[in-house]
């Protein structure tokens, strides 16, 4: 076996380990629970008892019996989760203890091994300022093997980031109503409409990725910055007060608005850096959506 290869397998191990044991422990019922199937489907009929709903009685068993009968449902489960991500030049932006990258890989394998432990099936686009490939929905371990292999290992054809794009090709491939992860740091030209009419469609979540060094400078005197998706270096003299504060204060304009893109269009999100463990996060925006049910 190919080095590579053999350190490829490796990586796919340790995120498995990692990310199936979070799932299992940490977010199984929580997941359940926050992302529901697509309704109810019949299971029984059972005599009616103080409490039940009136609307659910079973009227041709009860004019047969000449006692009132009840339909019972079930919750029909099964869902199918895409989850769309970003693979751009900037997503290999990392200061703190990981890049943007390795953070989205982790946070699609545990949001795909919870979904799998719900008999969900779990299918991935990669995008840049293009579809770069899609994996069709299917359920499975060795499917989930696969796409970990596939964003550890995957080399993008473009830099550049297009949202909109992404979530074009995401409407018009997934014909059934599922449930939609996409995960950006959400530099990218205007995609609201785009937002808008997926969400309509199916149940789309945002996880935005940052860098603390995206959204505030460090003094470290000049030094040059390289622009991830255009190749370009430009020098920034960051011991200028007044340069990190025009900066910071450009990172929480531009934050606001992606804010209020997402309230419009009707989207739960949640933001997560790369200086931060993703649990917390994950967490609260499982919770946020239970009380919302």
């Amino acid at each position: 076996m190919a080095r590579d290869t053999k350190e490829l397998l490796k990586k796919v191990r340790k995120i498995e380990i990692k990310t199936k044991g979070l799932s299992n422990h940490l977010f199984s019922g929580e997941y359940h629970s926050a992302f529901k199937g697509r309704g109810m489907a019949f299971n029984e009929v059972r005599e009616y008892q103080a409490g039940d709903e009136i609307r659910t009685i079973d009227w041709n068993v009860t004019a047969r019996f000449n006692h009132p009968y009840v339909k019972v449902f079930d919750e029909e489960r099964e869902l199918t989760v895409m989850i769309l991500m970003d693979v751009s030049g900037s997503e290999n932006f990392g200061t703190q203890k990981q890049q943007k990258q390795d953070l989205a890989t982790e946070l699609c394998a545990v949001l795909a091994f919870s979904a799998i432990q719900n008999n969900d099936k779990v299918g991935v686009i990669f995008f840049s300022d293009k579809m770069e490939k899609f994996i069709p929905p299917k359920k499975g371990k060795s499917h989930i093997l696969m796409i970990i292999r596939e964003l550890i290992d995957f080399k993008p054809e473009n830099k550049g980031t297009n949202v909109g794009e992404a979530l074009r090709y995401f409407t018009s491939a997934i014909k059934k109503k599922c449930t939609a992860f996409i995960l950006s740091d959400f530099m990218s030209p205007a995609f609201e409409n785009e937002l808008k009419l997926a969400n309509k469609k199916h149940d789309v979540i945002a996880l935005r990725l940052y860098d603390k060094h995206e959204e505030e400078f460090p003094d470290l005197g000049l030094i040059p910055m390289k622009d991830e998706e255009s190749g370009e270096v430009s020098w920034v003299n960051t011991g200028d007060k007044r340069v990190r504060e025009a900066f910071r204060v450009d990172a929480l304009k531009r934050n606001a608005l992606l804010k209020e893109v997402f309230t419009r269009s009707g989207v739960d999100f949640t933001t997560i850096g790369t200086h931060e463990s993703y649990i917390t996060p994950l967490r609260t925006l499982f919770k946020k959506r239970e009380r919302k049910r």
